[in-house]
């Protein structure tokens, strides 16, 4: 009795570039949140320092609130 196998072709097809569709990644990685997005995330990390009675700086409070809103 024979049978039939089917021969598979490893081979990828080619697409054409004008067909590809590029998707962009959704990552915060690289991200450069804006003055005003730090000022306000800083003033809300002073505002919560100060309700716990921890010590801190402006300084501190705003390179806090650049890292957060980066993602890092």
């Amino acid at each position: 009795m024979k049978t039939n196998k089917t021969k598979t072709d490893n081979k990828t097809k080619k697409i054409p570039d004008s067909t590809k569709t590029t998707k962009k990644k959704n990552t915060t990685a690289g991200y450069v949140p804006r003055e005003d997005e730090i000022r306000e995330k800083a003033r809300e990390i002073y505002y919560e320092r100060i309700a716990k009675g921890e010590h801190g700086t402006p300084e501190g409070d705003w390179h806090e609130a650049e890292e957060l809103l980066k993602g890092s």
